[in-house]
């Protein structure tokens, strides 16, 4: 009941609902569990949620009048997939991180303050880390593409490509549907022509995969699973150590794990992602997208072509 309306800080681990307690009791009461308001949220402390005050972070602009319709619409899509036994990733990129002898927030026991750099130069630094996560609701296992360049709608598209060829189809070996949760913004934006373009070819069409795609609205992504589920605990692993080599990140990464089983995999690309990538008309024209009709602008299936379509009758689209 309170698993679609449930937000957290990717950095802290804390977890938070969007309902009152009192709404809460309602809706226990009306399925026949009465429970009062105190009892409530001793259980909520429970499960780890916080009483928390306001605070000002949200932009007007997030005020989106479809807001609560969209978060209903994907609570009844998280129900569906999960009774179809599909899966359902969250997905995002995590907050870059500069590779050398840097100050990492937080405290680790040591016996002597570990001496870095005065200043945080990204000159001084191996690199700038571009962490894109993958996080499989349903079997509570994550992936991280840990890269080096850009953070684009090709690298997160490889991403969960990445995630479909080591855990995916093993995992998942009858499934051909993905639900696929994402932030509005970023390198998987809604509003990123190169973002449906790529998923077509790098995950519909090569694997021969339909998914499903629903963008939380603006401002709205600490209630993206991954934030809590994930990003958080890896947060909490490194914690006030500094990240001096790629192969350090990497560890910490695969060494994050949680009491109810969490297992994290990483995987180190190298490779160039440059930026400002322009998809055509004809391309867009060649895509195979199916709005949804609730909320198209954040909803949307992305079913694959067979065979894919060649340069030449993408021209022929467009003329």
């Amino acid at each position: 009941m309170i698993e679609p309306e449930t937000a957290g800080d990717p950095m802290t681990g804390q977890i938070w609902i969007r309902s009152s307690l009192r709404n809460l009791c309602h809706r226990l009461t009306a399925i026949g569990h009465p429970v009062s308001p105190p009892t409530m949220g001793r259980l909520l402390k429970g499960l780890g949620y916080s009483l928390r005050v306001n605070a000002k972070k949200i932009e007007a602009s997030s005020h989106h009048p479809d807001r609560d319709q969209q978060f209903e619409y994907i609570a009844v899509q998280r129900a569906t997939f999960t009774q179809a036994y599909c899966p359902i990733l969250s997905i995002d990129a995590k907050k870059k991180e500069l590779v050398g002898d840097f100050k990492n927030a937080g405290q680790a026991w040591v016996l002597e303050p570990t001496a870095v750099n005065v200043h945080d130069f990204p000159g001084d630094a191996l690199g700038r880390a571009v962490p894109y996560g993958v996080y499989d609701l349903i079997n509570n296992r994550g992936l991280i593409y840990l890269g080096s360049s850009g953070d684009t709608p090709a690298f997160a598209a490889d991403a969960i490509a990445a995630w479909w060829q080591t855990d995916g189809q093993r995992t998942w070996p009858t499934s051909d549907h993905l639900l696929l949760l994402a932030d509005a913004g970023g390198s998987n934006s809604c509003r990123t022509r190169a973002w449906k373009e790529r998923l077509q070819v790098q995950v519909c069409d090569r694997f021969g995969l339909t998914v499903t795609v629903c963008h939380y609205p603006t401002g709205c992504s600490k209630w993206n699973p991954i934030e809590r589920r994930l990003f958080s605990h890896i947060s909490n692993n490194w914690a006030g150590v500094p990240l001096r080599t790629w192969d350090t990140l990497l560890a910490f990464i695969r060494g994050t794990t949680t009491a109810p089983g969490l297992t994290v995999q990483a995987i180190f690309q190298n490779a160039d992602y440059p930026t400002g990538q322009k998809v055509s008309d004809a391309e867009i024209a060649a895509l195979r997208v199916e709005p949804h009709a609730i909320c198209p602008q954040w909803n949307y299936t992305i079913r694959p072509r067979t065979p894919a379509p060649t340069l030449t009758l993408l021209r022929e689209l467009v003329l």
